[in-house]
């Protein structure tokens, strides 16, 4: 069975990098055909899509974001990273990564528990 589990700092200060790991097990994140995502939902709002590292290790990251944002990964111990910089409040959700494959759509078949991260000073 497939896991994935986000570990990080809870709260950030504005204007610092947030960083989060996702802990992959029971499956490799090299796998053909998986792209290993970071999701995050705010408060109050639906879930946004942030960016991805393929089974490649080729990214992929939304345009409203790119510019902040880089996912890496550690082969070696099956983990992949989300660092986001030069937070601010808005950056307050709750940060998922799961797995996608493309079926026509992205769809997304594991998800971590999510980790809630806030920004504020």
């Amino acid at each position: 069975q497939l896991q994935l589990a986000e570990s990080g700092p809870g709260l950030v200060k504005p204007s610092q990098t947030l960083s989060l790991t996702c802990t992959v097990s029971g499956g490799s994140i090299t796998t053909d055909y998986y792209y290993w995502s970071w999701i995050r939902q705010p408060p109050g709002k639906g879930l946004e899509w942030i960016g991805y590292i393929a089974y490649s290790g080729s990214t992929y990251y939304s345009p409203s974001l790119k510019s902040r944002t880089s996912i890496s990964r550690d082969t070696s111990k099956n983990q992949f990273t989300l660092q986001l910089s030069s937070v601010t409040p808005e950056d307050t959700a709750v940060y998922y990564c799961a797995r996608g494959y493309y079926s026509g759509n992205y769809l997304y078949d594991y998800w971590g528990q999510g980790t809630q991260v806030t920004v504020s000073s």
